[in-house]
């Protein structure tokens, strides 16, 4: 008796439908005619609408009940199976960033538009196009599976992952804020980014915090103009913001329990003045604050307010200034994470699947993870042949997609679906 439970185990973990492999097998080529055609006619966040529009139709052709316009731009395909089960949702971004590509390639994006006022190139250079089109290929396999799909489907193509532009709302926050759990909530989310820093084949996961909690800072330092070689005549902005910066600095090094987990506060740009001899009526800054913990996050907001009004204060300047929060710390579930582990193992092999350790980039698929508990990995995407340490990173002019990495995705969000 224990051995026919053995083998009847063992046969359940073997793949569920018999012709799966070869439906993921056989739309490779098709995905990257898709992939292609979307990084050539690349949009900004808040603005795919040519984007939305394409993978509206795919996934209409496919019989799948479609919503779209959610955040703008966002589009959401539900697939039922005809089998009871869990729901579940997969996840690809869709947004572009104002960056003029240098890639030699038949199908470089030759795209411009406009970007806080200036005439911009525009390029996946993050590589959502492969995101994209990895879901639309997945959501063609379970859809020609669908006898054999025991629960449901949502396919979540988000807008704005980059952040929207200007005072805009948009993104994953936005989906949600339109409802987009309210009729259909998913046990959990799944979701994949594909990282220059990490070669093909590699695939790297983080049970718990993984990507930072990320928000900016705008200050302006007022003082009142004075002739340089008077400056008790004035309030000097510069002499002001050069105590805020370094008291700033302070809020990490002695403010933070480091030992619960890291932070960072930077400045990113300042500018006050014209000329040698003058002390100007004010200065601006901007910078940004990244953290893994939310708590920690609240405390930083606290003191560096403390500290930019304290100062200023005690050099008689007056000051605005504003933080605007940003997406919240990515999380992996860690009971999720242990559960669906090893899918990752089955497709990558378990020594191709790396601890990628903290990362302080930042991710909107928190808002995501927030409400279900969520499960989010990145896969490599560099050549064997090349440097993954030395290589361009998302982000880049020159960021480059092995494109045979990208099977591997579908073959993941399968497999994780299945197991699951």
């Amino acid at each position: 008796m224990k051995l026919t439970i053995a083998l009847l185990l063992s046969s359940l973990s073997l793949p569920v439908w018999a012709d799966i492999q070869q439906d993921i097998l056989n739309i490779e080529s098709q995905m990257l005619e898709w992939r292609r055609h979307i990084h050539q006619n690349p949009e900004l966040s808040n603005r795919e609408f040519k984007t939305a529009s394409y993978v509206e139709s795919h996934l209409k052709a496919l019989g799948l009940d479609v919503k779209t316009g959610i955040a703008f731009t966002g589009v959401v395909a539900t697939l039922k199976g005809d089998k009871p089960g869990p729901t579940l949702a997969l996840r690809a971004d869709m947004d572009a960033l104002p960056v003029t590509e240098q890639v030699d390639l038949s199908f470089a994006s030759k795209a411009t538009a406009e970007y806080r006022g200036e005439t911009v190139g525009v390029m996946h250079a993050c590589g959502h196009d492969t995101h994209v089109a990895i879901l639309m290929a997945v959501a063609e396999i379970f859809a020609k599976n669908k006898a054999d799909l025991a629960g449901t489907l949502m396919f979540i193509f988000q807008p704005a992952e980059e952040g929207a532009p200007g005072d805009e709302k948009g993104g994953a926050e936005l989906m949600l804020a339109e409802g987009l759990f309210n009729e259909m909530k998913p046990e959990a989310v799944f979701g994949l980014h594909v990282g220059s820093g990490f070669n093909s084949g590699i695939a790297a996961f983080r049970s718990g915090p993984a990507m930072a909690a990320v928000d900016d800072f705008e200050l302006k330092v007022i003082g009142q103009q004075t002739h340089g070689s008077r400056p008790w005549g004035g309030i000097d902005p510069i002499v002001t913001s050069a105590q805020i910066i370094n008291s700033v600095q302070t809020i990490v090094s002695r403010k933070t329990d480091v030992t619960k987990a890291p932070a960072v506060v930077s400045f990113g740009a300042i500018k006050g003045g014209i000329r040698n001899n003058i002390i100007p009526d004010d200065v601006t800054m901007v910078g940004t604050i990244r953290n893994f913990d939310m708590g920690i996050r609240d405390d930083i907001h606290r003191h560096l307010d403390h500290i930019v009004k304290h100062v200023a204060a005690a050099n008689e300047a007056t000051i605005e200034f504003k933080i605007n929060e940003g997406y919240p710390v990515t999380a992996n579930d860690p009971e999720l994470a242990e559960k669906m582990l090893p899918s990752l193992h089955k497709v990558f092999g378990e020594q191709n699947v790396i601890d990628p350790g903290l990362i302080t980039g930042a991710e909107d698929f928190s808002y995501f993870a927030n409400e279900v508990p969520g499960f989010y990995f990145f896969m490599g995407i560099t050549p064997k042949d090349k440097d993954a340490r030395t290589a361009p990173s998302n982000h880049s002019p020159l960021f480059y997609v092995d494109e045979s990495a990208l099977l591997s995705g579908v073959k993941a969000f399968v497999q994780l679906v299945q197991d699951y």
